[in-house]
């Protein structure tokens, strides 16, 4: 239900860990919670910041238009069946709980949801799917270390973002056609993405279709074909991006959630 001012009002759950902690990666994360906040608001819709200070977080979510799930640290692999492998971080028991209740109840809701990196990990394992702990090397870098310089295929245009707190590995994607992710970039058959993630979707969930994958095979995209449940393993809101790309997507799915899906 929208405001009086057409706005849509989008829900995203809060990130619950503190940046000060020993991992830098928390800190990231955080960091780029708020450029999605920042990007909704610039397309138009009202963020709408879900937590569980009420006890039930899935309250928050009636009367809303839409919901994203941002990203952070790794799912409990006890929710899709795993012990714990060695390489996880930041596994928080409670944000899990609360990314799940939102994204189940935006689900049963029948609004748009939409998944970003740890988001579109929370969605396969909602759907009842599994996750690579730690992905292997492979032709395809998907994450690189913070270092003193940019990689050289990033643009000099982007040199004056600090390095070491947004450093991503650049690769390129192919959209399946006709899908809705592929509506997020405007048809586009491809799209070259800022990504930073250790984990990747392993078994789909039962009832998702594959609609982005990158040249190694890595899944980098689902979507529910019965409603508007759409995922991206990478970071469409990362800060090195030109403006007008990181806003595109953001203002596509705000649209989305105006019409109502």
């Amino acid at each position: 239900m929208q405001p009086s001012n057409g706005a849509p009002r989008i829900g995203i759950p809060v990130r619950l860990s503190n940046s000060e902690g020993a991992d830098p990666r928390v800190g990231k994360a955080n960091g780029l919670f708020e450029l999605i906040v920042e990007l909704l608001g610039r397309a138009g819709a009202e963020a709408v910041l879900l937590d569980s200070s009420d006890g039930d977080p899935a309250a928050g979510v009636r009367g809303l238009d839409g919901v994203v799930l941002p990203g952070g640290g790794d799912v409990d692999p006890g929710l899709y069946g795993e012990e714990p492998g060695p390489a996880l971080y930041d596994v928080n028991p409670a944000q899990d709980e609360l990314d799940i209740a939102v994204a189940k109840a935006g689900v049963a809701a029948g609004i748009p949801v939409l998944g970003i990196c740890r988001g579109h990990q929370v969605l396969n394992v909602l759907y009842g799917g599994t996750l690579i702990q730690d992905m292997h090397p492979s032709a395809v870098t998907h994450r690189i270390a913070a270092g003193p310089e940019p990689a050289a295929e990033v643009p000099d245009t982007w040199a004056e973002h600090s390095w070491a707190e947004h450093s991503w590995a650049w690769h390129d994607v192919g959209l399946a056609a006709g899908s809705r992710l592929a509506g997020l970039y405007g048809g586009s058959p491809s799209v070259r993405i800022a990504s930073g993630h250790h984990q990747a979707v392993a078994r789909v969930g039962s009832g998702l279709l594959v609609t982005a994958v990158a040249d190694d095979g890595t899944i980098e995209g689902l979507e529910d074909p019965l409603r508007w449940v759409v995922s991206m393993q990478w970071h469409p809101e990362a800060g090195q991006l030109p403006d007008g790309q990181r806003l595109a997507p953001f203002r596509a799915f705000v649209e989305v959630c105006r019409s109502g899906g």
